[in-house]
């Protein structure tokens, strides 16, 4: 008879993995830590917490700040606003940079390196220093009543979506382009010798493969922006239009702010992250360890 597994692991790995396992349970509990507080903090009334202190034991739980926290502020069309920014922004970010990607991995263009150093260079300019002249180009670019109710694109969503877009695709077109240079070459050449086209090779055979790629992009993407603050609120000048991070400024009082309120409205701001990267979460794991081994 043979030993099982776990007894033939020596006494020094298994203290390494506990040790390991110990490690990043401690990362993740710190990590975690903010959000177990917002939610603590949310559950409770704030005099409780003013008189007794965030980290004592509570005496009363309920979920009447969630409510007050979605109807004052006004979060539904705020959560619209951004789902129309962040839903079209990333299949944006995602069908121009996988393109791109195809074409500088797969097809070998003249120039392929530089231009992937361009788009990679892009994500190093700060976006603050193009804020001005994004307003001034923005204010100058006519656009038709049915897509913009000031008829330029500043004040509209158009300028929202088409900024997140280009700082996006950088990163993105660095990530699949490395990622399409892993497929065996031998997949596309036998699509080439069945009579595949261009469109083909890169529509029917290369994006397949690139899915779980693209799932972890996906949420990333989805994450910055629908976490995004500054763009809609330098482009957008009209209330209505701003995104859901902006709804938490209507929590804010004059002269007083209830904290206990404002962690139930980041909580409720935070909740459609938390469910794509719960519906992706199989995906999106799958696309940060592949190339991780080999065989």
């Amino acid at each position: 008879m043979t030993a099982p597994a776990a007894l033939s692991v020596p006494p020094a790995r298994r203290r390494g993995r506990f040790s390991v396992h110990l490690f990043l349970t401690a990362v993740s509990l710190a990590f975690l830590a903010p959000l177990l507080l917002a939610v603590y903090a949310s559950l409770r009334p704030y005099e409780e917490t003013a008189a007794h202190g965030y980290f004592s034991l509570p005496r009363h739980l309920s979920f009447d700040y969630y409510k007050q926290a979605f109807v004052d502020s006004g979060m539904s069309k705020y959560f619209l606003n951004s789902l129309v920014i962040a839903v079209p922004g990333v299949l944006l970010t995602l069908f121009l940079a996988s393109f791109v990607a195809f074409a500088v991995s797969r097809l070998r263009i003249r120039g392929g390196i530089v231009l992937l150093m361009v788009f990679t260079a892009g994500n190093l300019l700060p976006q603050q220093v193009i804020v001005t002249p994004l307003y001034v180009l923005f204010n100058k670019i006519p656009l038709p009543y049915w897509m913009s109710d000031s008829l330029t694109m500043y004040d509209s969503l158009w300028a929202v979506i088409a900024v997140q877009v280009a700082f996006q695709l950088g990163f993105c077109v660095f990530v699949l382009a490395n990622f399409m240079r892993t497929l065996p070459r031998e997949i596309l050449e036998a699509a080439i010798v069945d009579g595949a086209g261009v469109w083909a090779q890169y529509w029917r055979v290369t994006l397949p493969l690139c899915r779980p790629a693209l799932a972890a992009l996906g949420t990333l993407q989805f994450t910055w922006m629908y976490n995004d603050f500054l763009w809609g609120l330098v482009f957008l000048s009209e209330g209505d239009k701003l995104p859901v991070t902006s709804a938490l400024n209507n929590l804010r009082g004059q002269f007083f702010t209830d904290y206990n309120l404002l962690a139930a409205g980041s909580v409720l701001v935070a909740l459609p992250t938390i469910l794509v990267f719960l519906l992706l979460q199989r995906h999106f794991i799958a696309g940060l360890t592949l190339g991780a081994s080999k065989g």
